[in-house]
């Protein structure tokens, strides 16, 4: 990043060292309306350094090749397709998977922040699913600690020289699995059971886990499918985003 750039990214994380605190820790879209105003505000400004960081990495991901667009797109439309899909689950919610591995894996965790930023907006605007009172809250669960965990896992395995699409399945799997790990922890710190917490964490956790187990297992076949086909038709492209050496 340039010295303005860097500035800019050192103040957002400022912003949010100040404002985001949420009321009191006792008082997979998270829907219109359904956190108090204080954590959709804290989530929101939590989620601002890692949105602006993005901003800057898609810039330079986008300066360094024009043709990475076509590539960044594609991943953009996989997270809206695949994160738009829900599926009824047995306890009476919904889960959907996320899709944010594979742009995680291409161009890092930063720059999937702003695509999966975008997403939730149509989504909220267009498909009523999620919202816009908690799109901070959607964001840091679906678009930047996915991800983070996606990113780190595939570079982990790839450096044990584990097999490539091995670390693929394992790094979309597992970032769809903390989606909703992170998703239970903002619910339960918003409405705490008298037990605590930890307690509502388990009680959240266990109305997603039946459906949203098996949907990362199929998340991550289908990032491997997604990887296999770019690699046969796309491979100039996946070299110019440091996929393929």
């Amino acid at each position: 990043m340039t010295r303005g750039q860097k500035r800019l990214w050192l103040a957002s994380i400022a912003i949010a060292m100040v404002f985001a605190v949420a009321p009191s820790a006792n008082a997979m879209h998270i829907m219109e309306g359904y956190l108090p105003l204080g954590f959709c505000v804290a989530w929101g400004v939590i989620s601002l350094p890692f949105l602006v960081k993005g901003f800057f990495s898609i810039q330079k991901k986008l300066q360094e090749n024009r043709k990475n667009i076509t590539i960044l797109a594609m991943s953009g439309a996989f997270i809206f397709v695949i994160s738009s899909l829900k599926i009824p689950s047995v306890t009476g919610s919904c889960s959907h998977m996320t899709g944010t591995g594979l742009g995680a894996i291409l161009f890092g965790p930063s720059a999937v922040g702003i695509l999966g930023m975008g997403v939730l907006i149509f989504q909220a605007v267009l498909l009523a699913h999620g919202g816009l009172t908690t799109l901070g809250s959607n964001i840091f669960s679906m678009a930047i600690a996915g991800p983070f965990l996606s990113y780190g896992i595939y570079k982990l395995c790839k450096n044990i020289k584990i097999n490539r699409r091995i670390c693929v399945f394992l790094a979309a799997a597992a970032g769809d699995l903390l989606t909703y790990c992170v998703t239970s922890f903002q619910l339960a710190i918003a409405y705490p059971s008298p037990e605590g917490v930890l307690s509502s964490v388990v009680k959240f956790l266990g109305v997603f886990a039946p459906t949203q187990l098996p949907l990362a297992v199929v998340e991550g076949f289908l990032t491997v499918v997604i990887m296999i086909t770019l690699e046969n038709y796309a491979q100039p492209e996946l070299r110019n985003v440091g996929y393929l050496d």
